[in-house]
């Protein structure tokens, strides 16, 4: 999880970890079925902690929840910093960007079942992978990489598409994840602005190790 390090006061130390144990149940059940109706003490009950504890750390469910999804989205956007390092390309990182999500819909299957059930409201939001995707489409726009005339509906694209994708991986399992996200890579680097022989070039690229 994207939490940050646990404080070193005794008595901080455990009421931070009470409050991951929290989000990490709240993740748990968005991943399994998306079903926030569970109650507090169901929730209180996953995370082994005292149905007291939950109002010491959040208002509401709705807020743990969203909590949740921003630690969730958040850790994504990590993933990608700590793999794509070194990158100057903005369309390689494009395309790296939906293949690695992918193959993330094997190797970390709660993340990337959080993302397809709550991602699109966090299209736009200022957190996770949407911010760094922001910045690598403007890094493109004004450098002349790509030809997008708004980068923020192009994020929209980005989006949207890298959504059907991971959503592509959990309906339709037989589907070979690594080309379709290939694929997928190509077109939107094409409506990006490259050209076609740029686009196919750049989507193939080695990929960082996943592991």
């Amino acid at each position: 999880m994207s939490t940050s390090a646990l404080p070193g006061n005794r008595f901080e130390r455990r009421r931070a970890e009470t409050r991951n144990a929290l989000v990490r149940a709240a993740r748990q059940i968005l991943a399994e079925s998306g079903d926030t109706s569970a109650s507090i003490q169901a929730i209180a009950e996953r995370a082994d902690v005292g149905f007291g504890s939950f109002y010491n750390h959040f208002d509401s469910k709705a807020e743990l929840f969203e909590t949740a999804v921003v630690d969730a989205l958040e850790e994504f956007g990590q993933a990608f910093d700590e793999r794509l390092t070194g990158i100057d390309d903005p369309a390689e990182l494009v395309a790296a960007g939906f293949r690695l999500s992918a193959r993330m819909a094997d190797s970390h299957p709660e993340l990337m079942q959080v993302l397809r059930r709550r991602g699109l409201g966090h299209i736009h939001s200022d957190n996770g992978l949407a911010r760094r995707a922001l910045r690598d489409l403007q890094v493109g726009i004004a450098s002349g990489r790509f030809t997008a005339p708004d980068p923020v509906v192009a994020l929209s694209v980005l989006g949207g598409t890298l959504l059907s994708l991971v959503e592509l991986r959990f309906a339709r399992p037989e589907v070979n994840g690594d080309q379709a996200a290939v694929n997928l890579a190509e077109m939107v680097l094409r409506m990006l602005g490259l050209s076609t022989d740029d686009a196919h070039e750049v989507a193939r690229r080695p990929l960082p190790d996943l592991d």
